[in-house]
């Protein structure tokens, strides 16, 4: 990342790698009933609202520098399976209800770097390192250039506030190289752990504030294992704690990676997907219209993510089709002039 132009495209990536795990971990999340699972469905949503502020973060670092975020767009949406964007082509990304298969991608997606993993700007291995490369980008174009040639960005395009019930952290508005480097350090302790070596992110556990909370990839280890971390557990021991229950009865059986062509035109469920579809392409114009400059658009994205819940829950309980599975959101690009 030797120039602007280039640093401001890693970020855009930035952007969509971080809107990549939103769909798959919804479809877990919405395939949970909250009263049989209500840990799986705490943890789960806990993640899914720091990939939001993630977003958030991804946006801010983005406009400091001059640039304009994309979401409402195709290349947010490829068909599903696919690989990780410009990540390790053998990672696919699966829409799936909360299971085995689906916390094994989510492990991999969020699997920290070794501590002396380099940084890769793409085709990374994991997201750390493509963070780490970034931070190098920054810290080398501002050495080149000087902070003041590199953070052009409007200072009104800076969210600053940004919270969704369920997760931890805080968005930063970043302005100059010591607040874009505590953003990146948001996002990568949150995910993978503080110093790559350590299971704990630095925050606390929003629903249980007397202990500390766990990086995202440990957490979704703590599900597939059945348990807790506790203090003085490190990522060799594994967790230790306090048991977690899980009621596999209490998940919606959603057929994987569905689509609407699977349906006939008019039919009951792909109404019902297509509509799912535009409102979740509603909820990425709303998106980018917050972080190019009209911030109060994510009061109106949060109402929208409330409405997306009750939409995949009726989808995941009609069947399918196929006498075993339900059905369930597709997560398709309604083009603008063709959403109500």
């Amino acid at each position: 990342m030797d120039t602007l132009d280039d640093l401001r495209r890693h970020l855009q990536w930035a952007i969509e790698l971080e809107h990549a795990t939103i769909p798959p971990y919804l479809c877990a999340l919405y395939s949970l009933d909250p009263a049989r699972n209500p840990e799986a469905v705490q943890v789960v949503g806990s993640v899914l609202a720091e990939e939001m502020l993630h977003l958030a973060l991804a946006a801010n670092l983005l406009n400091a520098v001059g640039g304009s975020p994309a979401l409402d767009t195709p290349a947010l949406l490829p068909p599903y399976p696919h690989p990780l964007p410009h990540g390790d082509r053998s990672v696919h990304v699966h829409l799936a209800p909360f299971g085995a298969e689906a916390l094994e991608l989510f492990l991999r997606i969020e699997r920290p770097a070794s501590a002396d993993a380099p940084p890769e700007s793409d085709e990374y291995e994991t997201i750390g390192q493509f963070y780490a490369a970034i931070e190098a980008g920054f810290r080398t174009l501002c050495d080149e250039l000087g902070e003041a040639a590199v953070f052009t960005g409007d200072p009104a395009r800076q969210i600053d506030a940004f919270h969704l019930r369920g997760g931890g952290g805080e968005v930063i508005a970043v302005h100059d190289l010591k607040s874009a480097m505590a953003a990146l350090a948001e996002v990568v302790e949150q995910g993978e752990g503080a110093a790559r070596t350590d299971v704990w992110d630095g925050d606390r556990d929003v629903f249980h504030p007397d202990r500390e909370e766990v990086a995202h990839y440990y957490r979704f280890q703590e599900l597939r294992l059945g348990r807790r971390y506790r203090t003085g557990d490190t990522p060799a021991s594994g967790p230790s704690g306090d048991e977690i229950a899980i009621d596999p009865d209490g998940v919606l059986p959603m057929r994987p990676d569905p689509r609407t062509a699977d349906y006939p035109e008019g039919s009951a469920v792909r109404i019902a997907q297509e509509a799912f579809n535009q409102t979740y392409c509603v909820l990425l114009y709303q998106l980018e219209q917050a972080f190019t400059g009209d911030p109060g658009q994510l009061r109106d994205a949060i109402g929208t993510m409330y409405a997306l819940r009750a939409q995949a829950v009726a989808l995941m309980k009609m069947p399918s089709g196929d006498g075993r599975t339900t059905a369930g959101p597709t997560f398709e690009y309604v083009p603008p002039e063709r959403r109500n």
